[in-house]
């Protein structure tokens, strides 16, 4: 199961991934989960453990699928039992992943400050109220909700109109992938 955030979601799941000793990544391992017709794909770093057909990882990185890729370290095979691969130390992989998740948010469209301390603020009240009045906050989620759709609406009506469909630039914008992107201005255009 890999990693990921709230806010980006699949655009930057990330996994500890193998790495060949020629330095490439292995193609997907697949592992049959029932009677054939059905089949678990993965890229993590413990699928290659040199069993029959998989190859053997020689080191493991951070591994984004965004495409990003952190530094990779040795495994360490003479250490580990092969048959509890939990026994490595992943946590440097998951910082290294970390630090990608910082510098994606860094590299996003800001709020203004006084709408991200509304929006604090609001969190905090609805958590709040959720405890003390859990009708009147799904009352207010759902006026949220209606007022969320409309303003994504009407976002993705100007992103329409004027944006040139820059899909890329946009999705940058936001932190998640240009397909991403565009699936959500179409999401936000089809609500009503």
């Amino acid at each position: 199961m890999g990693w990921t955030t709230e806010e980006f979601g699949e655009s930057h799941e990330g996994i500890v991934g193998a790495v060949l000793a020629d330095g490439s990544e292995p193609e997907p391992a697949r592992f049959d989960i029932g009677d054939g017709s059905e089949t678990y794909t993965t890229r993590e770093w413990w699928a290659y453990d040199g069993g029959v057909p998989r190859p053997r990882a020689a080191a493991v990185r951070a591994s984004c699928s965004c495409g990003w890729r952190g530094p990779s370290v040795p495994v360490p095979w003479g250490e580990l039992d092969r048959d509890d691969l939990e026994d490595l130390d992943v946590s440097e992989a998951r910082r290294d992943w970390s630090e990608h998740i910082r510098t994606v948010e860094r590299q996003t469209v800001p709020l203004p400050d006084e709408l991200a301390q509304l929006l604090n603020a609001v969190e905090d009240r609805l958590f709040a109220l959720a405890e003390d009045a859990p009708a009147a906050a799904l009352r207010a989620v759902t006026a949220l909700d209606r007022l969320t759709r409309r303003a994504g609406r009407e976002a993705a009506c100007v992103i329409e109109e004027d944006f040139d469909r820059r899909w890329e630039a946009l999705g940058r914008a936001l932190g998640i992938g240009a397909d991403r992107a565009r699936s959500l201005v179409t999401h936000y255009l089809l609500l009503r």
